[in-house]
């Protein structure tokens, strides 16, 4: 009974939710979304800028995260160059003087809050001649109005950035009494002319007050109250909202400081001074006076939109045309097209008509690039516009290790039979990829590659990937034997497609998506160990046994290759250094991440070869039993094998556990991820049981894996992968389930959209192939050209 309704519950499920209607759902949400943010950005009047300045929250007990956008760490080196040549002042009393501090920190991290309490200090670096300074204004009075003013007559000594901000010394010489209120009102409204004055020609901020403890405060502070700090921060708001210009307060207000010490003032030791470990207000503000200028990757707040460069603009031509050509063909009525391929109601996998489908009509590839242009505008108005939040990543074990359970709870819960019962048979491989990539997009989004144990699993799991392609490659070109160019150019173009439009779209480098380049290179080079003399098959082997140390000789050559290569870090930069080539591996003018990707998993593609190799002789000599409910070898075999398997998975995750240093780990990486691979195939594959079974859920990912990988740059996480797209802000539970409902749908159409392409742009007929790829090499030759005379993307 409990297995009927489980059965009927999936095919109920399966019934109302297809991936066409889930398509129309996520599109509809998109367009809902996009006036959403449109409608918010018009009427509310807000920016990043304001964002960054005016509110936030805690991500655990010290990250800040600013609302709507990502506020980038600076480190010594860019503040430095942000701030060359450059005046900053902060004027005010000691919590200004502490802004000062933890500001000049993180110019020179080793200096030290020392200096007499109420008098000026001054900091200077004369390598970049920087210069910040604290002026000693306890009080926003006459003498802080006469400072102002002398910067607005003296031009060589007004400062760049001014900081300021006074209340707590009002309410304590004059014993919060209304009177000292009204006065400070009436001194701010004399100063915040002088204020908008000096705003035109540099950058003011007003510092609203930070909340008290109380309780711990001595004697002569008591009178400092929260109500009282409440009441002077209103009148410092009202006085500087009336400076407005069309909506915009040229003097900026600092309340994010303020938010963030309600949770933080209780860790003071004196109940006015913020501990070191708690100020985020001088980050605050090296955000909101550098991101514009350095326009790092991860700092999103106060960017301003990079207009669109050559490329970019070619490329929004292009499928404009392509989408006015569809609508002529469509208005002409040829609609000729292939028969539609109905779903499996069950797995959700699309069948393979049982008649040849009709060949694609002049309609179909125009329509394919109308729609991969709307997707395309949805990439750029997610990671290049200002349409959509973003938010830094936060680690947590429950935001791993949740969404894990649960998907395994999903996949087990799609169970179903297999067709077959053949080790990694294609429902298996789909499972593997389809379970491995969810656990990496997981990996991903929750940041988890700080805690050390995750990453060096995830590791594995990439190494399993390329483990995969040596595997499924040698097999291919083993038993089938075909080495034609068809076959090469739908395989690299598979891979390729989407990566190469992104490249031009998002205006980055190839090698910025870092697994595609490195599974083209593995596939290459499976390509021309298999093809080079002498090609060494299935069929060939069968004639005589010697053929096989063939096959081993070639795969130790390949060995002695990659092992000379991985030795010569100086001979592998200056082979993938040259031009054109260096144009595809290069990132940031440097081939360094290339590298360090390359020797990361530089055996495990000849693993999966070997395995491939071994595998198919035993097969042949039919060594192994694969009948469903079989064991993969006799019992004693079987058991001592699964015994082997699980004491290595233990073992590899106590090692990863003990790890101090990613680079340890990484160093042992290339010769132990084999291990843990051979041991999960083993654990899949020598119980009968096991292997007839599979995930149909797994297997639905599995087979868009390559497109879910690439398409998580830009549309599930946020600024090229260091963030997180915020899609529905206030609500990061919400968030996550629709732009991930979102971004499936996508990576589901760019994979159909890539099959129907790839029938048009390689042919069959070699001549036109042939043809295609010269017009290919000179498109991209122009492409490579234009792109040296287009605006290069900064990064930090």
């Amino acid at each position: 009974m409990a297995v009927l309704a489980y059965s009927l519950g999936k095919r109920e499920i399966n019934q109302h939710f297809t991936i066409k209607n889930a398509k129309l759902i996520s599109l509809a949400a998109v367009l809902l979304l996009l006036v959403f943010h449109i409608t918010s950005r018009y009427y509310g009047g807000r920016d990043s800028c304001e964002w960054l300045l005016s509110r936030g929250r805690y991500l655990g007990e010290d990250v800040w995260q600013p609302y709507g956008c990502m506020m980038h760490k600076y480190k010594s080196i860019e503040a430095k160059t942000c701030l060359a040549e450059k005046r900053v002042a902060f004027v005010g009393d000691s919590r200004i003087r502490q802004l000062f501090y933890s500001f000049v920190k993180i110019i020179d991290s080793e200096r030290k809050e020392e200096g007499n309490k109420h008098e000026d200090i001054s900091f200077e670096d004369k390598s970049y001649s920087i210069n910040v300074d604290f002026l000693w204004y306890p009080e926003a009075n006459n003498s802080m109005k006469e400072r102002l003013i002398s910067w607005t007559h003296e031009a060589s000594a007004k400062p760049d950035v001014i900081i300021l901000g006074a209340a707590t010394w009002s309410i304590k010489l004059h014993g919060g009494s209304a009177e000292a209120l009204q006065q400070y009102r009436v001194n701010l409204t004399a100063i915040v002319g002088h204020l908008v004055k000096l705003a035109e020609h540099g950058e003011v901020y007003w510092v609203l007050q930070d909340p008290v403890n109380e309780e711990v405060l001595s004697e002569n502070r008591k009178m400092i109250t929260n109500q009282q700090l409440e009441l002077y921060n209103e009148a410092a708001v009202d006085v500087l909202n009336s400076s407005k210009r069309n909506g915009k307060s040229r003097v900026r207000l600092m309340a994010a400081s303020r938010q963030a010490a309600l949770e933080t003032i209780i860790k003071s030791d004196d109940g006015l001074h913020l501990p070191e470990s708690t100020r985020n207000g001088a980050m605050i503000l090296m955000n909101s006076v550098c991101n514009k200028i350095l326009r790092p990757i991860d700092g999103s707040c106060c960017q301003t939109l990079r207009p669109p460069n050559l490329l970019q603009k070619l490329s929004a031509c292009f499928f404009l045309g392509s989408a006015v050509v569809f609508v002529v063909f469509h208005l002409l009525g040829n609609s000729r097209h292939r028969r539609h391929v109905p779903p499996d109601v069950e797995s959700l996998e699309e069948k393979k008509p049982a008649t040849a489908a009709v060949p694609l009509g002049p309609k179909a590839p125009f329509q394919a690039l109308c729609r991969m242009g709307i997707i395309m505008g949805y990439f750029y108005l997610c990671d290049r516009a200002d349409m959509f939040m973003k938010e830094q990543k936060f680690y947590t074990h429950s935001t791993f290790f949740i969404p894990l359970i649960y998907i395994f709870v999903l996949g087990v819960f799609y169970s179903e039979n297999s067709k077959e019962a053949k080790l990694l048979n294609r429902e298996q491989t789909d499972e593997w990829k389809g379970w491995m990539q969810l656990v990496i997009l997981i990996y991903h989004i929750s940041g988890a590659s700080a805690f050390i144990p995750v990453y060096m699993h995830v590791r594995v799991l990439v190494a399993a990937y390329l483990f995969q392609t040596g595997y499924g490659h040698f097999s291919f070109f083993w038993l089938k034997g075909d080495f034609g160019l068809y076959r090469v150019c739908q395989v690299l173009f598979r891979l390729n497609f989407l990566v190469l439009v992104l490249c031009v779209v998002m205006d980055r480098p190839y090698q910025f998506y870092y697994f595609v380049p490195l599974v083209t290179f593995w596939f290459v080079v499976i390509y021309t160990t298999m093809a080079m003399w002498p090609q060494i098959l299935q069929k060939t082997a069968n004639s005589g046994g010697m053929w096989h140390f063939g096959v081993l000789a070639k795969l130790l050559g390949l060995l002695m290759f990659i092992c000379f290569f991985a030795f010569s870090q100086g001979v592998f930069e200056r082979v993938f250094s040259v031009w054109p080539i260096s144009k595809l591996f290069e990132l940031n003018g440097s081939i360094h991440e290339w590298w360090f990707r390359w020797k990361l998993d530089r055996f495990v593609m000849i693993h999966g070869m070997l395995f491939a190799f071994i595998y198919l002789v035993l097969q042949k000599c039919q060594v192994l039993l694969e009948g469903k409910g079989d064991g993969l070898f006799s019992a004693k075999i079987s058991n001592l094998l699964l015994f082997l398997s699980v004491v290595s998975f233990i073992t590899y995750s106590i090692w990863a556990s003990s790890c101090k240093t990613k680079t340890e780990c990484n160093e042992m990486h290339p010769y132990i991820s084999v291990v843990q691979i051979l041991a999960f195939i083993l654990i899949r594959n020598i119980p009968g049981y096991a292997r007839s079974i599979y995930s149909s859920f797994f297997a639905w990912f599995g087979k868009i894996s390559l497109e879910l990988f690439i398409c998580q740059y830009h549309i599930w996480l946020a600024a090229d992968t260091k963030g997180i797209l915020v899609l529905i802000p206030g609500n990061p539970s919400l968030n996550i389930m629709v732009s991930t409902f979102i971004f499936v749908c996508v990576a589901h159409e760019i994979s159909l959209i890539t099959n129907d392409l790839a029938q048009v742009v390689i042919p069959k007929d070699s001549m036109a192939l042939l043809k295609r790829l010269g017009a290919m090499g000179i498109l991209s030759l122009i492409v490579l050209l234009v792109s040296r005379v287009s605006q290069p993307t900064p990064g930090v």
